[in-house]
């Protein structure tokens, strides 16, 4: 991991969010992950990006375990998500990841874009 990588804020990933990445990669081939990136665009600035992809963490990526959840983060996507906590959300409007990110000044009312 490289040194920007180590002085950025942890990034955690809840037990709930834990449990439904487990579930999403039971149901994939062996050595699937959960990528995580931020990309431009989206109607605040940034958005979050998950893939579900058959490979090995990057010497940069950022690697969550918890129990059978393997969620990658690369350094650049790191950099706005420092401190962030990934959620998994179950309400009356649906179901979906949510990330609590201390670095976003303003998001979209569907919590998908975000602002820095």
């Amino acid at each position: 991991m490289t040194e920007a990588a180590l002085a950025t804020p942890a990034v955690t990933l809840s037990d709930r969010a834990a449990k439904r990445v487990t579930r999403i990669l039971s149901k994939e081939a062996p050595g699937t992950v959960l990528r995580i990136s931020v990309a431009g665009g989206g109607c605040s600035g940034f958005q979050y990006e998950y893939n579900l992809v058959q490979e090995t963490p990057n010497e940069d990526d950022l690697v969550l375990a918890k129990g059978d959840a393997t969620v990658l983060i690369d350094s650049l996507s790191l950099e706005f998500m420092g401190g962030a906590e990934i959620d998994f959300v179950d309400d009356l409007i649906g179901q979906s990841f949510q990330i609590k990110n201390p670095n976003a000044v303003a998001s979209c009312g569907c919590g998908t874009s975000f602002a820095v």
